[in-house]
């Protein structure tokens, strides 16, 4: 049975699509959030259930698709699973802070 670790980046953002729910719905904030961290659940027995995620094509960094959701997660080794960001699907991954290079150049 694996070890499932959420980074500070992903309790981060847990806590702020919860809190840009609530403005709208508490319960709705509640709800979405509870199936959102106990989704990660099956990756303590099938790490490799979730999909690779395009972007980065490593078959370790792989994704939970839970709602309009993406849970990134890492493979780090038989025993032990990263939770890295929950990103929004219509957001591209490589803008959240898990993934940000402070080195990498955008072209506008």
């Amino acid at each position: 049975m694996g070890k499932i670790i959420w980074t500070d980046a992903a309790i981060q953002d847990l806590n702020d699509i919860g809190e840009f729910i609530a403005k709208d719905s508490v319960r709705y904030a509640e709800l979405t959030v509870e199936k959102l961290f106990y989704c990660v659940d099956i990756l303590s027995q099938l790490p490799y259930s979730g999909r690779m995620v395009p972007e980065f094509e490593d078959e370790s960094i792989r994704e939970l698709i839970r709602g309009s959701y993406r849970v990134v997660y890492h493979i780090v080794d038989n025993f032990t699973i990263e939770i890295l960001t929950l990103n929004n699907c219509a957001r591209l991954i490589n803008n959240t802070s898990a993934f940000y290079d402070e080195n990498s150049e955008t072209e506008d």
